[in-house]
């Protein structure tokens, strides 16, 4: 688990609760999708626009760096429906996209697969904010906090 909470937007912190309390508890990989729950529970929940911009957060385009090999990907976040890995769309609920999920920009994340650990660097964010996030939200959202934009150590995801 990560030292500092993750960042999300309310929206965002909606569909992915209402994701995991649909998942059949049979469900593959049930170790990532604890870890995703786990994260969300002492997530910092915020309106879409003061979540800070270099966060990666769902409909999110990720820029990573293989440290090992020095290739470069590029991903977007969305949910298990819009998910296709032609398209470089890759699901919260995959084990990358859970380990993606609330990191930043210089941020380095490790990821267990099934061909051993990956670390990637996270080169570029670029978000598109769903315009009724604003419209979702109570009064009364918590405010200030978050994450510093110091990289900080690596966490180890499961798959």
């Amino acid at each position: 688990m990560r030292q500092n909470p993750i960042v999300v937007s309310e929206s965002d912190a909606d569909r992915l609760r209402a994701l995991l309390g649909a998942q059949d508890e049979s469900a593959h990989d049930q170790a990532h999708l604890h870890e995703l729950k786990s994260e969300l529970e002492r997530a910092i929940v915020r309106l879409a626009d003061e979540v800070p911009a270099d966060v990666i957060t769902m409909q999110a385009r990720v820029r990573v760096r293989d440290l090992a090999t020095g290739r470069e990907d590029e991903y977007t976040l969305v949910l298990p429906a819009e998910a296709d890995i032609a398209s470089r769309r890759i699901s919260v609920l995959a084990p990358l996209g859970t380990a993606l999920l609330g990191y930043r920009e210089g941020d380095e994340v490790e990821w267990r697969m099934p061909g051993g650990l990956r670390r990637l660097a996270i080169v570029k964010v670029t978000r598109v904010e769903p315009p009724s996030d604003r419209a979702a939200t109570t009064p009364g959202a918590p405010h200030g906090g978050g994450r510093s934009s110091t990289p900080r150590a690596p966490r180890q995801a499961v798959s």
